[in-house]
């Protein structure tokens, strides 16, 4: 899963990032409404962590540019702005999901794992398809009823390909949910984990798209 945070203190984005990376997420930080912009429209996102005290505006007002041009990536608004009005604008705004500073970096991403089930239409983390059985929220995956062993990335990109529901995704898609901003990726690197998951679970796990990218072999229960 890959998020943008969208907060200006430096110090409390720093930590967000650190400890969604620490769950195995992939997430990226941006300081104002300007930049949160440019980086929604250059580079795909599963979630957005947005504070409302930006530099450049209310995060609500961002927000509600978002979804008046039909942008409905599931947003998470994280404020230190407690009162029950705020909240109840908050929501009225567009947002998904509200939790007030200070916080607990667990209930941040059980939360947005919450927002991620609901976006695909499921009541519980676990995912069913063919011969395996796979939980995002933690890695772990199942083939024939016996477990297997994924590292971070091979888990996070096999989470991407599952939530994107038969669509296909492009190679430049995949490297936005595996790697940050910030990090310089191999010509390489996103084949090499494919590599890995066809050997772990099964050549059909992953089917290519010539010309157009990759997408999950088996169709969801």
């Amino acid at each position: 899963m890959r998020i943008l945070v969208i907060e200006d203190d430096d110090l409390i984005a720093r930590g967000i990032v650190a400890g969604l990376r620490a769950y195995g997420l992939t997430a990226d930080t941006v300081a104002t409404a300007a930049q949160a912009e440019l980086a929604l429209a250059h580079a795909e996102c599963d979630a957005v962590v947005l504070d409302r005290g930006l530099p450049d505006g209310d995060g609500l007002d961002l927000l509600a540019r978002m979804r008046q041009r039909g942008d409905q990536v599931p947003v998470l608004v994280l404020t230190a702005r407690d009162a029950v009005g705020d909240r109840i604008q908050g929501l009225q705004s567009g947002a998904d999901d509200y939790l007030v500073k200070p916080f607990d970096l667990g209930e941040l991403v059980a939360r947005l794992h919450a927002l991620m089930r609901r976006t695909g239409g499921r009541g519980s983390n676990l995912v069913e398809a063919g011969p395996l059985r796979f939980d995002p929220s933690s890695g772990s995956a199942w083939l024939h009823g016996e477990p297997v062993e994924l590292s971070r990335r091979e888990a996070t990109l096999l989470a991407g390909l599952v939530q994107a529901d038969g669509r296909c995704l492009s190679m430049e898609q995949l490297k936005d949910r595996l790697y940050g901003l910030d990090q310089d990726v191999g010509s390489n690197a996103v084949n090499v984990h494919i590599h890995h998951l066809r050997r772990k679970l099964g050549a059909d796990v992953v089917t290519t798209v010539r010309g157009l990218g990759y997408r999950f072999g088996w169709a969801k229960q």
